[in-house]
């Protein structure tokens, strides 16, 4: 039950950051700090939770045989202070450092790379603007070869209009907080989303032992059987209809963040998902 109280701790602490978004700085907070999740990998964790003390300061994110990955330090005493905008965009959306390096999983690239040119730009002028925190950490170290590039170049998107359509939890679903990332198997290349998009499977290990991700298509291995509010509960507050608590990695404290019109629109995006089974 740790997590789920460290949940609650934190979004409890971060009360207010869904208000309403008015200038770029104000909606890179709602992105970093809420839907996006960005602290879940970059922000150290404390016995009760992130340590906001020391906010997306780095921290070691996974340990496998094909890599150790650590988040780096991105606030501005990290290395991504003497990045322009344009660098730092870059690398979030297409994972290429201003050298030309590529930055490895298990960072989201399938996702970032549909940021859209407004909200990418939003964090960024965010991530300017957090505590600056001295912490050290290691590069990551990788076993397995990693491509090129993750795609051409991304000259720009649109992100769609803000509302409860379908269209717009699509964006959120994918782009924003890559969902449809951690809920798709990964296949030898990565995600299958043109083939199981939704289906789960794909394990995640950690110090809490190993956590599923589950089927969230509208097939009756999935979403079907649950009403908006449950899955809105499992979403935001990480509980089940019976009251048992579900596992991390899935960030349930920045997810609570989320405005009503955003959790409305990732429900309407995942019951228009084709029903799948469970692999």
């Amino acid at each position: 039950m740790k997590h789920v109280f460290a949940c609650a701790v934190f979004a409890a602490a971060l009360s207010g950051v869904a208000a309403l978004a008015e200038t770029p700085v104000e909606r890179g907070a709602y992105l970093v700090r809420g839907i996006a999740g960005c602290g879940n990998c970059h922000t150290p964790f404390g016995p009760e939770g992130p340590d906001m003390g020391k906010e997306l300061a780095g921290r070691l994110v996974e340990q496998n045989e094909m890599f150790t990955a650590i988040a780096p330090n991105i606030t501005p005493a990290g290395r991504v202070a003497g990045w322009s905008d344009a660098e730092l965009a870059r690398a979030i959306r297409e994972g290429i450092r201003p050298d030309g390096s590529l930055i490895g999983p298990p960072m989201p690239y399938a996702m970032y790379r549909g940021l859209g040119d407004e909200d990418l730009a939003a964090i960024v002028a965010f991530l300017r603007t957090v505590p600056a925190v001295e912490n050290e950490v290691p590069a990551s170290t990788y076993n397995i070869p990693l491509p090129p590039a993750y795609g051409p170049p991304v000259e720009s998107v649109t992100a769609p209009a803000k509302g409860e359509t379908v269209e717009y939890g699509a964006y959120l679903a994918g782009p924003v907080a890559h969902c449809m990332e951690c809920h798709t198997p990964m296949g030898p290349t990565g995600p299958m989303l043109d083939t199981d998009l939704g289906r789960g499977g794909f394990e995640f290990h950690g110090p809490w032992g190993t956590s599923v991700a589950s089927n969230i298509t509208s097939h009756a291995d999935g979403l079907a059987g649950y009403s908006d509010d449950e899955v809105k509960a499992m979403i935001v507050k990480g509980l089940r209809p019976d009251g048992s608590p579900m596992m991390p990695p899935m960030p349930y404290g920045y997810l609570a963040q989320m405005d009503a019109t955003d959790l409305n629109a990732i429900v309407l995006y995942l019951r228009s998902l084709p029903a799948l089974p469970d692999g």
